[in-house]
């Protein structure tokens, strides 16, 4: 069987394409010019070029495979560079699942978030759900996965907070930092993706996928602190001042914070995290266990 595969050289996309090749899938790759070299080792794979956000771009590109897996997703926006939430996530996923009707693909597995909805309090959430809704609406056997934060070698989250505590010992914590997280391993999530692909009971449905483990986000900040054997030193800074930074500063790519995720991370990002792991029959791997694994070296 050969797969559809974007987003690949991305975090998420790294350990999928890994896993999809230990399983002997066969898989086409779709990056854009110049980015080919984060996958090259990989030369079993098939590398294609093209942009999702380009529908002219993906003609012809998906002849002769049998199911897509679209990872693609931005966490922040660079409108200047036309890298946008709605071109993204919805032009994105528009054009795929059109290209994929045209030239016969009928499996569709598509990565969504966790807190996607009509009614989201951020474009972040909005565009994901109007994404999962053309999916739905497409005709296609579909299997929409909406991860809470995921975690592992390379990933943005615990690496960020590792180095902030190995170098200065203490972590910025946006308000009381007593939201609730559901961390999942992105072994976890990749298991969830590769064995959708043949499995005709995951079609039609929408998995959210959590870590087995709910925690305060101190309380994370304390767990990597263990691993590390660094005593974390939390800095709260109040909500209206971390808004007031984001909404001068989220413009410059450096800056670690929009306004947008300061409010998804205060509402939270839980879920009922069984019905996933249960229909696919996975272990769920615990927080400390994975991150150990990765953030001594």
């Amino acid at each position: 069987m050969k797969v559809f595969l974007t987003g690949s050289t991305g975090f998420v996309g790294k350990q999928i394409l890994h896993d999809l090749l230990a399983k002997r899938y066969q898989v086409r790759c779709i990056v854009r010019q110049g980015s080919e070299q984060k996958i090259a080792h990989h030369k079993e794979a098939e590398i294609v070029h093209g942009d999702i956000s380009d529908a002219g771009s993906l003609q012809g590109k998906l002849a002769g495979c049998d199911a897509v897996i679209n990872l693609v997703g931005i966490i922040r926006e660079f409108p200047g560079k036309r890298v946008t939430f709605e071109k993204l996530h919805y032009e994105g996923t528009a054009n795929l699942v059109k290209v994929a009707r045209e030239q016969g693909i009928q499996r569709f597995i598509q990565m969504s978030a966790l807190g996607a909805r009509r009614d989201g309090k951020t474009q972040y959430q909005q565009t994901k759900f109007r994404a999962e809704e053309c999916i739905k609406d497409s005709g296609l056997d579909y299997t929409i996965f909406r991860p809470s934060i995921i975690y592992g070698p390379g990933d943005k989250f615990v690496n960020l907070f590792a180095g902030m505590l190995k170098t200065q010992q203490f972590v910025p914590v946006v308000g009381n930092g007593r939201y609730q997280m559901q961390p999942v391993s992105v072994e976890n999530v990749s298991m969830g993706f590769i064995k959708a692909i043949e499995q005709k009971d995951s079609m039609g449905k929408i998995f959210a996928v959590g870590g087995p483990e709910k925690f305060e986000f101190n309380q994370i900040i304390d767990i990597i602190g263990s691993v590390l054997c660094v005593p974390p030193h939390k800095l709260h800074i109040p909500v209206f001042i971390m808004n007031l930074a984001a909404e001068m500063l989220d413009w410059l790519p450096a800056f670690p914070v929009t306004k947008d995720q300061i409010s998804m991370l205060l509402e939270g990002n839980t879920c009922d995290e069984k019905p996933f792991f249960n229909h696919f029959g996975i272990e769920p791997i615990e927080f400390k266990q994975g991150i150990s694994k990765y953030i001594r070296s």
